[in-house]
């Protein structure tokens, strides 16, 4: 029935999500999912917004959302005026490419990163150009200097975990003024730096995040962007041509009571932290080389091993993992970094493998 596509359809590559297997007893590890809960307050929020209202549209601009971040970043100089939402980053990266990036030159990102970066670029029609990382999968500021008609990274980068200094960022956006730069920060919360405090002098900065990771709602699907208001204008009118209530009313009411529970937050992202920095060292040990990470994974490669065959042996213990089969990455596995208890079981699990 394929000849009733259109030519874009017949172009297409989609993206490809990590796998979410029907195992029971599973060992979850390649989603990067919160290992611990959602805030008790969310929960809570959640329970009082279902009932009779629900008949009723959502507020489209979903202000109460706008303002409750605005208020958390507000030492940064955030007012609502320069929040957009969305579901999830992805449908918010969506508008982004549309709004900010589709150019004549084209759009630059490193690569090796998200994958659905060249997935919108094939949608959206926009011409891209990837830009190598180092040897050290580091992305190197001075490579971006160069005519584009926007970039965009996520910082840590994902697969790798490795993350810029928010000088280096800078170092890109005094090179670009005149283009877009756009920062996905949807690990940040685990480490690395955010560039929200640059946004007040480049108004050519947006920087992406989402309630996904750090605040455990990759099932309730919010995201958010931040940046000058005219580039927030911007989205609101690709949004507003193509779904005029993003975001349901539980997905407002639960983002909201997740962004006050700031001990909630505190808590469990130092708990995923520590746990990466044991893995890290375990790892080590079973003669992984893993690379820096600020994410809430790890990136690592065995120095003997082949990382798909390991993959596949984990999977046969009911431990899964992310392997990704791309030039540069085939012999790295992308682990997230689960409960201390799930972290054990992958380590046994590996000794076991590896004999």
């Amino acid at each position: 029935m394929s000849r009733y596509w259109s030519a874009v359809v017949h172009g297409l590559t989609p993206y490809v999500p990590g796998e979410q297997p029907k195992l029971p007893n599973l060992v979850k590890l390649n989603t990067n999912e919160n290992p611990y809960g959602p805030s008790p307050k969310v929960l809570a929020a959640l329970r009082a917004e279902t009932g009779d209202t629900l008949r009723l549209y959502p507020d489209p601009n979903a202000d109460r959302l706008k303002t409750a971040l605005a208020a958390h970043f507000a030492h940064f100089g955030v007012t609502p005026k320069q929040v957009f939402v969305g579901n999830g980053s992805d449908e918010v990266l969506a508008h982004v490419f549309l709004a900010l990036l589709k150019h004549p030159r084209p759009v630059l990102f490193p690569d090796i990163t998200y994958s659905f970066y060249p997935v919108y670029c094939g949608l959206y029609g926009i011409h891209f150009e990837t830009v190598p990382l180092t040897d050290a999968f580091e992305i190197h500021p001075q490579d971006y200097a160069r005519q584009n008609g926007g970039i965009i990274f996520p910082n840590p980068n994902a697969p790798t975990g490795r993350a810029l200094t928010t000088a280096a960022i800078e170092q890109i956006l005094t090179a670009n003024p005149d283009s877009a730069v756009v920062v996905d920060e949807a690990y940040v919360d685990f480490g690395a730096e955010t560039v929200l405090p640059l946004i007040a002098r480049h108004p050519n900065l947006l920087v992406v995040q989402t309630l996904s990771k750090s605040r455990a709602l990759a099932g309730l699907r919010v995201g958010f962007a931040i940046g000058h208001a005219d580039l927030i204008e911007a989205l609101e009118r690709v949004k507003n041509s193509f779904n005029s209530y993003p975001l349901d009313r539980l997905a407002i009411a639960g983002a909201v009571a997740a962004m006050a529970d700031k001990a909630h937050f505190e808590r469990t992202r130092q708990a995923v932290m520590r746990s990466r920095e044991t893995l890290a060292k375990e790892l080590a040990k079973l003669d992984f080389d893993v690379l820096p990470s600020a994410a809430n994974f790890l990136f690592a490669r065995h120095r003997q091993r082949d990382a798909g065959e390991l993959a596949a042996a984990l999977r046969g213990r009911g431990i899964v993992v992310r392997h990704f089969r791309q030039p540069r990455i085939e012999q790295f596995l992308r682990i997230t970094v689960g409960t201390d208890a799930q972290c054990l079981t992958l380590t046994d699990a590996l000794r076991e493998i590896l004999g």
